[in-house]
């Protein structure tokens, strides 16, 4: 039997566990869980123009691009080491409804930006966020009639767009709405389509949450009347979690998701324990500026703060982490190595 079977059974002065702590080299060699490069999945916001890096007021050090330097950040962060980015597109107001009609435009800006990268940086895996509130006049995840969010007529519209970043050459799509049977209908479409290669990372347990804020300041895409309480998921409850996660797996999900990350680290441990997929986290915009304000105010070290985070995620469970700190933290890394 091993001790985690038998439990420690020395004692003090012969059982000393900070013998194991006594030098870097111990630390590192004894380490539980470690992180690398290619555990970041990097959220990139793209937006329309032409040689234009426009910092987000709420999110320091964080950019909406434009597409022609949207490619030359993911050669970056290829060249660094990292291997995935989940894109997002911020969408003209004028090109907003409510049936998100420019989300399966065949030029859409999201469908432009997965070519280009595909054509400049082939080895860089592609995911691209399949939801309906950058694309809607309402800013919802859904089709709204009547003050509620149509659930069936919002799945079709979301799997049409599935589709759609397919065909442009996505690598995964990752539908973060929370409509029920989502993942069922896209992986049937896929399939039927030809694209029996294109994976889903599902959004299984994506919360009601107030840590989106600066999120929604990237896209303009807060919604325009209530909440998002009808789909997603009540703070509360781990149980729901888990079967959604399970749901999504037995409809066709590759990997599962559970945003935000860290008020939620024991959604990650209880979902990741209760499939059999990769899990992702994603370590949302509120969680990223709230680090990054209090660095600013001298209030804690920023750097170790993230760092402690992002080993936070793999201690609770998590194979991938969806950070904005994604670059920072690969730099410290490789300084470290």
């Amino acid at each position: 039997m091993t001790h985690r079977e038998i439990g420690y059974r020395s004692s003090f002065p012969h059982g000393r566990p900070r013998r194991l702590r006594q030098s870097g080299a111990i630390r590192s060699l004894v380490a539980e869980h470690d992180l690398k490069p290619a555990d970041f999945i990097v959220p990139l916001f793209v937006m329309e123009g032409q040689d234009e890096k426009r910092e987000i007021p709420s999110m320091p050090d964080y950019y909406n691009y434009t597409l022609d330097l949207l490619v030359d950040e993911v050669q970056e962060l290829h060249d660094l080491g990292m291997r995935s980015v989940v894109l997002f597109a911020k969408v003209p107001e004028e090109k907003k409804d409510n049936k998100g009609t420019e989300a399966v435009n065949p030029d859409g800006l999201m469908q432009r930006a997965v070519r280009e990268i595909k054509d400049a940086v082939p080895e860089m895996l592609v995911m691209t966020d399949v939801a309906m509130d950058p694309y809607s006049s309402y800013g919802h995840d859904g089709v709204v009639e009547d003050g509620k969010i149509l659930n069936d007529a919002s799945v079709e519209i979301l799997t049409e767009m599935a589709i759609s970043h397919a065909e442009a050459g996505a690598d995964f799509v990752a539908p973060s709405d929370m409509m029920d049977g989502r993942i069922k209908a896209m992986r049937e479409a896929l399939e039927e389509e030809g694209y029996h290669d294109t994976g889903i990372m599902s959004y299984s347990a994506k919360y009601a949450s107030s840590y989106y804020g600066p999120f929604r300041d990237a896209l303009e895409s807060a919604p325009g009347f209530g909440d998002k309480k009808t789909y997603q998921m009540d703070p509360s409850n781990v149980d729901e979690a888990i079967k959604e996660a399970q749901i999504d797996e037995q409809e066709g999900a590759d990997i599962v998701m559970v945003k935000p990350g860290l008020p939620y680290l024991d959604v990650v441990r209880a979902v990741s324990e209760s499939v059999n997929l990769p899990v992702s986290v994603y370590n949302v915009s509120g969680e990223y500026a709230m680090i990054k304000a209090a660095a600013q105010k001298g209030w804690l070290d920023g750097e170790q703060a993230m760092m402690e985070a992002l080993i936070g995620f793999k201690r609770a469970g998590a194979d991938l982490i969806a950070t904005y700190f994604a670059k920072e933290a690969t730099k410290r890394l490789l300084e470290v190595k």
